[in-house]
């Protein structure tokens, strides 16, 4: 039996590319995105959404519809050397392609189209979404589960800027992110090149930067399209 699912909403990202967007929600909180409903969508479908403080995201992951899935992935959390069954796994290269993302609700915009304002976001631009539902902590939050390979919150780097990178440019809120996710490591797994450089868009800005251990170091920011 088929069923078809239609989305309901796209997000407005920051990440306007695969590399750099955070692995999981909420490790990078000055991420925040817009899930701006189909103009179908009234105010009425969110009535009481207000009173929570996160939500779930049910979306399709469209930016690998075309790389199929596999039954074995290997997760960058174990180094891309150990192999896991793909539902042991959040890979997106999944048989249906779908993602599912815990994200804090900062506020709701009523006006058609309706748009919800989410922050710790994981999510690509353009992403769409399928599905929306409050969190209920006192039946979805248990603190004393087994996480598996993942139980553990993975290690951050620390994150310098380069004098005269451009960062004096920045927002606080845009040096937030840029240096969050760049704290992530959005490096694959396997990778490993000191003398690297990366490269990220992000937000409006392309970003420049190398990792050496546990040490980045954001070397250009430039506005995207500028002379």
């Amino acid at each position: 039996m088929q069923h078809t699912i239609t989305p309901i909403a796209t997000v407005h990202s920051p990440y306007k590319q695969k590399f750099g967007v955070a692995r999981q929600p909420g490790l990078v909180p000055a991420a925040e995105v817009c899930i701006e409903l189909e103009p179908a969508f009234s105010a009425d479908s969110v009535r009481g959404l207000e009173n929570f403080d996160y939500v779930w995201i049910s979306f399709i992951f469209h930016d690998v519809l075309n790389e199929g899935w596999s039954p074995l992935v290997r997760p960058p959390r174990l180094g891309g050397k150990q192999k896991m069954g793909v539902f042991a796994t959040r890979s997106p290269h999944r048989p249906n392609h779908l993602g599912l993302s815990l994200l804090k609700l900062e506020r709701i915009e009523t006006a058609r189209p309706v748009r919800l304002y989410c922050s710790g976001a994981d999510l690509l631009d353009g992403t769409p979404v399928v599905d929306i539902k409050p969190y209920i902590p006192f039946v979805e939050a248990k603190p004393d589960a087994a996480g598996g390979f993942a139980a553990a919150k993975p290690n951050e780097l620390s994150v310098s800027w380069q004098p005269g990178c451009g960062a004096e440019h920045l927002t606080r809120a845009e040096r937030d992110l840029i240096g969050q996710s760049i704290a992530q490591d959005p490096r694959p797994a396997y990778q490993d090149i000191p003398e690297r450089v990366y490269a990220m868009d992000i937000s409006a800005y392309g970003v420049k930067f190398q990792i050496n251990g546990g040490n980045a170091v954001v070397l250009a920011v430039e506005k995207r399209g500028a002379e």
